[in-house]
């Protein structure tokens, strides 16, 4: 008599042997090394909070447990905490669609969203003075033509450390950005001012279409780190306090909405995939976006015509 067929039903996984199929997935799926990296800081803490336990035992309970932990235990901040779940819920979602678990939904609690932080008009002011071109190093000049192009663009610190020469095209007013948060290539527009500050460098700082933009003093690619500690430094020298990056990121989103740039455009620019984020700007610069409201109001308009008829 034949043996009936039975279904190989898969073996329990311990949470550890799950997160690296997880990571796996996320290889062949071509994410960012930053993005993993970042799944690697923030799903430990959970793998290590399941202290071996089986995927399978996982439940709502479980998340509950490790977001305590995290705010008693380890005083993570709401933010923070935000940002920990969200990985966790991405490692969780996978391990669910691959039945190696209970289905539950896991719901982010709601944080406050620090305010983010900008270089004020008077900051900008002190930062965009050019130096003296016949008495500053390369470095300090190469810095400036820096924070021009970060204001002017809003790019993050990776997009913009990767811009290639032949990636700026003057003739159109367009920047090639080859490598994005999501891996996109982007084109966004090249102002009229950064490309006559651009065109300007590229007569000192040489080089061939292939190479990097922002360089180092030998004319190789430099690193985060190396910008960051430039960035500093000439921040400091100049007597601005904010020394932040991406800060310039932000400012470059509060000056265009305070400009009356449209935000589907801002959108476009700043590369995000979602208008949710970008609509964080909106709402942290709303009070700024205060001023001259009745200027652009549709309704104060028509108001000060109506007036003006009556005189």
């Amino acid at each position: 008599m034949s043996q009936q067929i039975q279904m190989n039903h898969q073996k329990v996984l311990k949470v550890a042997d799950a997160y690296d199929l997880f990571i796996r997935k996320c290889r062949v799926k071509n994410l960012s090394d930053a993005t993993i990296q970042s799944y690697n800081t923030k799903i430990k803490p959970f793998i290590d909070y399941c202290n071996g336990g089986n995927i399978v035992s996982v439940t709502i309970d479980t998340v509950d447990g490790f977001t305590d932990m995290l705010k008693t235990e380890h005083h993570v901040n709401d933010v923070s905490v935000v940002s920990y779940l969200r990985s966790v819920r991405a490692f969780l979602y996978y391990c669910m669609e691959c039945n190696y678990m209970a289905t539950f939904k896991i719901h982010l609690p709601k944080a406050q969203k620090a305010i983010k932080e900008i270089y004020s008009d008077e900051d900008l002011e002190k930062l965009l003075v050019k130096p003296n071109t016949n008495t500053c190093s390369f470095t300090e000049y190469k810095t400036w033509v820096f924070e021009n192009y970060m204001i002017a663009t809003g790019n993050r610190l990776s997009t913009a450390l990767n811009v290639h020469i032949k990636d700026l095209n003057f003739n159109d007013g367009l920047i090639t950005l080859r490598k994005t948060k999501n891996r996109k290539q982007q084109i966004i527009p090249l102002s009229a001012s950064l490309a006559e500050i651009l065109q300007e460098y590229l007569v000192v700082r040489g080089g061939n279409p292939d190479d990097f933009l922002f360089c180092n003093n030998y004319g190789g690619q430099a690193s985060n780190r190396t910008w960051q500690t430039l960035v500093y430094r000439y921040n400091i020298k100049r007597g601005v306090n904010v020394t932040s990056i991406h800060a310039f990121r932000h400012s470059f989103s509060r000056l265009w909405l305070l400009n009356h740039g449209d935000i589907m455009r801002l959108k476009t620019i700043l590369g995000h995939s979602n208008i949710a984020v970008t609509n964080e700007y909106l709402q942290m610069f709303g009070q700024d976006l205060q001023m001259d409201f009745e200027k652009f109001n549709p309704l104060d308009n028509m108001k000060k015509k109506e007036a003006q008829i009556r005189m």
